[in-house]
């Protein structure tokens, strides 16, 4: 595969396109009026400069809710989204046009995933990263078992890696559903914290055993970020979808074409 290069973000918020203005304007009223949010620890967002951000994955709306986050402290993010979304119509033409990259996981194409996100940041962009790879298949929707890539792009990068947790847009839309629980409206809270530092095991992102150790690492402090906002404790053991008969990806709920329970 040859390199890939991606064109430095500029505008305000920095990264943004005509698409992604034009996404914005369509969908960042519709949170507004369907959510309250709560917003804490902007100040962590780098205002320019390459950068990722990782959160947990509790909805099929949560990307909405971050991705506004992001956008309304200055910083229009890229994501690498699973490539089902990019072969909806409309939809599908607003994302790429917006800079986002369909990703086809749990195929040989995944791989390529990691080469699209090392050109975003060396191009100075905010890369939005789901260290889960999937929405949570936790039953109390706590954050998973990460995966590697999020420890392996940021030994390779050494760019800041910020965390970040959001709660309640499960209220909003459920774990795998599609039918959303508009009124009353709903509370949605995203909250971002200082940079994890990483430099223990720079040089190291073809150990295994490093990359294992910075994954937890980065799932240790999204999870005590989540159970701030939750105001509980997370299960001392995390779920891990590898030990379970559960698919890797996709709504494991459906029981037939057409079903989101």
């Amino acid at each position: 595969m040859g390199e890939i290069k991606y064109p430095p973000p500029k505008g305000y918020p920095l990264g943004v396109t005509p698409w992604f203005k034009f996404g914005a304007t369509l969908v960042v009223p519709l949170i507004k009026l369907i959510s309250k949010r709560e917003w804490r620890g902007a100040e962590y967002i780098p205002k320019t400069g390459a950068a990722i951000v990782v959160s947990n994955h509790i909805s099929y709306f949560d990307p909405l809710v971050f991705a506004h986050f992001l956008y309304g402290n200055g910083r229009a993010p890229r994501f690498l989204g699973k490539s089902e979304l990019f072969k909806l119509p409309i939809i599908g033409t607003v994302l790429r046009g917006a800079g986002q990259v369909p990703v086809e996981r749990e195929t040989e194409n995944a791989k390529f995933a990691l080469h699209h996100a090392v050109a975003f940041l060396n191009a100075g962009h905010l890369l939005g990263v789901y260290p889960e790879g999937t929405l949570t298949r936790d039953p109390w929707i706590w954050p998973m078992k990460g995966k590697t890539g999020i420890a392996r792009l940021a030994i390779m990068t050494k760019v800041p890696v910020i965390p970040c947790a959001q709660w309640g847009a499960q209220e909003l839309l459920p774990p795998y559903s599609k039918r959303p629980y508009l009124f009353p409206r709903k509370l949605t809270k995203v909250t971002a914290g200082p940079p994890l530092d990483f430099s223990r095991w720079y040089g190291r992102e073809d150990d295994i055993e490093a990359l294992n150790e910075a994954t937890t690492y980065v799932m240790d402090a999204i999870t005590g970020m989540v159970e701030t906002l939750r105001g509980e404790k997370a299960p001392a053991q995390r779920l891990d979808p590898r030990t379970t008969s559960l698919p890797p990806t996709g709504n494991f709920r459906k029981k037939s074409k057409g079903s989101d329970k």
